[in-house]
Order: C-alpha cells, then sequence, then structure tokens
C-alpha cells in the first residue's frame, strides 16, 4: 500500500471511529441534553397575585411542587400546564401573570428532578407525573370535561399523550413537535437518531385520538422547533381546532395581545 492510500485509509479509519465515539456519547449523555432543570430563561418577573404552592405525590412516591390558583372551581374551567424541557415554574410567571386575568382556575406542575424535586425526567416518568396531577384535581371535584391540557414545547408531548381517548375539556398545545424522533433528526441529521432515542414522544402517531376541542399555537419563526412541525400536527388534529401562528414568534411565543385572545376565545368556545 502506497503512502497516498494509506493516508487515505488512516483519515477514513478516525472519521468512523469518532462517529461511533459522538453515537456512544450522544446514546449515554442524551437525557442531559433533552432535559434542562437548571436552565433560567427568565428573570425578574413577580406575580400578580397570590399562588398556593402544594405538593402533589406520584404513583411513585415522588413529590411535585406545583402551583395552584383557584378563582372559582365550580364556575369556570381549570388549566393544568406542562412547561417545557428546561427552567422552572419561577420562569412562567411571565405566562402566569396574564392566566390571572382570565376566568380560568389553574394548575402548574414541575416534573421530577425540576424545581428540586426528586427523580429524574423520563418520558414515562412525565407521564405519571402528568396523570397525578389529573388525579390531584379529580380529588377536588373536577372532572375531565372542566379541565383544560395546555402543554408548552416538551410539555406537548406529554398533553397529546394524556388527551387520547378521554373527556378533556380542551387541549393548547404551544410550540409543539411532531416526535422528539423528528425533532432530533432536525438537529442531528447525520445520526440515527430513531435507534438511539429512548424518550420519543411520538405526538404525530397520538393526536388523532384526541376528540377534545385543540389550540395549536407556533411561532413561524420557531428556530428550535420548525414551524412546519406545529403546522403539520394542526393538519393532523380533529375538529373542532383553532390555530394563532404569528410570522414573526421564534419558539419562546410572546405572550402579547393577540396571543392572550386567541387563549381567551378558545376558552370562551368550550362553554
Amino acid at each position: 500500500m502506497n503512502k497516498k492510500k494509506m493516508i487515505i485509509s488512516s483519515s477514513i479509519f478516525i472519521i468512523i471511529l469518532a462517529y461511533l465515539v459522538i453515537t456512544i456519547l450522544l446514546y449515554y449523555n442524551q437525557r442531559n441534553l433533552l432535559y434542562h432543570p437548571t436552565e433560567n430563561n427568565y428573570q425578574g418577573d413577580k406575580l400578580k397575585e397570590k399562588i398556593y404552592k402544594v405538593k402533589i405525590k406520584t404513583d411513585d412516591n415522588i413529590s411535585l411542587m406545583s402551583w395552584y390558583h383557584e378563582k372559582d372551581i365550580n364556575k369556570y374551567k381549570t388549566i393544568l400546564y406542562f412547561h417545557g424541557n428546561a427552567g422552572s415554574l419561577e420562569n412562567r410567571i411571565h405566562k402566569i401573570n396574564h392566566f390571572f386575568d382570565m376566568n380560568i382556575n389553574f394548575l402548574l406542575i414541575s416534573w421530577r428532578g425540576f424545581n428540586g424535586n426528586d427523580g429524574k425526567p423520563s418520558e414515562q416518568g412525565l407521564y405519571k407525573d402528568a396523570k397525578s396531577a389529573v388525579l390531584w384535581l379529580k380529588n377536588k371535584g373536577l372532572i375531565e370535561e372542566n379541565i383544560i391540557l395546555y402543554g408548552e414545547s416538551l410539555g406537548t408531548g406529554v398533553a397529546t399523550e394524556l388527551a387520547q381517548n378521554k373527556n378533556f375539556g380542551g387541549v393548547i398545545l404551544e410550540s409543539p413537535f411532531t416526535s422528539m424522533v423528528a425533532a432530533g433528526k432536525s438537529k442531528y441529521p447525520i445520526f440515527p437518531i430513531g435507534l438511539l432515542l429512548k424518550d420519543k414522544y411520538e405526538s404525530d402517531k397520538k393526536i388523532k385520538n384526541i376528540s377534545s376541542p385543540i389550540l395549536i399555537m407556533h411561532g413561524e419563526a420557531d428556530t428550535i422547533v420548525p414551524f412546519w412541525m406545529g403546522k403539520k400536527m394542526y393538519e393532523l388534529a380533529n375538529e373542532p381546532k383553532y390555530y394563532y401562528f404569528p410570522k414573526y414568534d421564534d419558539h419562546m411565543m410572546e405572550y402579547n395581545e393577540n396571543l392572550i385572545n386567541s387563549i381567551k376565545n378558545f376558552i370562551k368556545s368550550l362553554n
């Protein structure tokens, strides 16, 4: 073998080895790449009104820090809010402050491993957390028809899972993805994401099983979850369905008058 062929063979070997090493690192580090409990997206927001801090116990004995606000549980519907893959409940205060102005009650839960909670986040773990929150509301006397599931980003995968074949009052999906496999492929196109991924969140396969009214909100300028995913989820959804697709919003959607009115009008349509 001449020198040129040796150099080519060595280069190919190094590239293959590097690819395999990165693939292995992605596999073993995937949940650290997906879940970011300590990330702080927002600072300085203060709650306009009082909320009650409650602990919700899961069936595998994890206590979830949760925030609850009750305006009139018998008169108004209750939003059950599932946050995204980063940060704490405090990072959602800018949204919660608008909820106070709506005729709703609301419960925000934090995932296992977030907000100082025990446990480590995973797809099945988050489903358990969400189901425990539904049970907590039912124990207060609520029925599914009076609960609106609201998922933000990663939380849309949880909301979609829970809403299947149920009678929830409504579903709101903010910046949804079709599946975590598709989202992963958009970020790491040269790796076999479908084979590597543990937490797949296959919302596109589940949304047809949702009969509750649904509102899908997604910014066309989203740089994290491509807008086409939100549009696809809307196309797959059953009627009655509604959308809010602002042209310039990024992944963290702007809680402006237009978005707030979309949520208010959706809630009004459920009565």
